[in-house]
């Protein structure tokens, strides 16, 4: 019994995808021209396909699992769980005008044809705020569309947005944000079931790991109360003694978010040697 995923072939996802498998520690090779290829340690079998061709595949059972851009999942529209957004390949699908052109809200895109290739996400959010206009499908190139003559506005994908600007193009409105998400079908056996959760619970490890980060620090003991209320920590910070009287070292966890407002609150309550170690699983 073993478990098929799809992951893209090339593209932006594919490396990304073959990291955080090998970071679970499922031995791989990269699939380069290759269709497929098995891990030698997890009973897993990868695919290697086009990302729009993935949603399909974990449809129809010839995979069970996906990692796919949620833009890709919801424009196929096909009937699939969402079991766990990983985190990377963030972007945005956004609408873009030329940038001689006035625009002051959504509702200057009434009556406009918009080049895209997302017609089925780009026409739900229009029909949710009422607004008619004519959708032209291309695939690829989609930012010289309005420099041709064939669209007044352009739905792509950004990340940086230079394309955008290398086109003459500004960024008006977002429709999606989206990232790289796992996705599987709803033919799983139970022992595939449980395969999933062993891969989930490595996932989630790994995913947890990069956003937070170990923390060292030396505290005088009459600056301890006041520093350790400043330490979430997993559970409550360590505290350990040090070989100098009147001093000891604490360790804790903190999250990516909130990291550099809380060392600075450290440094000002006394902290001392502060040392930050990034982890590579964090289990919970």
């Amino acid at each position: 019994m073993k478990l098929r995923i799809a992951i893209q072939k090339s593209g932006r996802l594919h490396e990304d995808s073959i990291k955080l498998l090998k970071e679970c520690g499922i031995d791989i090779n990269n699939g380069v021209n290759k269709l497929k290829t098995e891990a030698t340690n997890f009973p897993l079998e990868v695919f290697f396909l086009r990302d729009d061709d993935i949603p399909q595949y974990v449809e129809d059972g010839v995979a069970d699992l996906g990692i796919v851009g949620e833009n890709v999942v919801l424009e196929k529209n096909r009937p699939l769980r969402t079991i766990e957004k990983l985190g990377f390949g963030k972007c945005r699908l956004a609408m873009a005008v030329p940038k001689a052109m006035q625009y002051n809200s959504i509702r200057d895109l009434q009556g406009q044809r918009i080049a895209t290739s997302y017609p089925v996400i780009v026409n739900e959010f229009l029909k949710k705020l009422d607004i008619q206009a004519e959708i032209h499908e291309i695939s690829g190139s989609v930012e010289i569309a309005p420099g041709i003559g064939l669209a007044d506005a352009i739905c792509d994908l950004v990340s940086s947005g230079s394309t955008l600007f290398m086109n003459g193009l500004k960024e008006v409105e977002t429709v999606l944000r989206s990232e790289a998400v796992l996705v599987s079908n709803d033919k799983l056996s139970p022992e595939q079931q449980q395969l999933l959760a062993k891969l989930l619970f490595r996932i989630q490890a790994v995913k947890k790991a990069k956003n937070n980060k170990y923390v060292l620090l030396n505290a005088p003991n009459d600056k301890l109360p006041e520093i350790i209320g400043l330490l979430p920590g997993m559970k409550s910070p360590t505290v350990l003694p040090l070989a100098e009287e009147g001093w000891s070292s604490v360790h804790s966890v903190l999250n990516e978010n909130d990291f550099w407002d809380i060392i600075e609150s450290l440094k000002a309550a006394g902290a001392q040697g502060i040392l930050v170690v990034p982890i590579e699983k964090m289990v919970v």
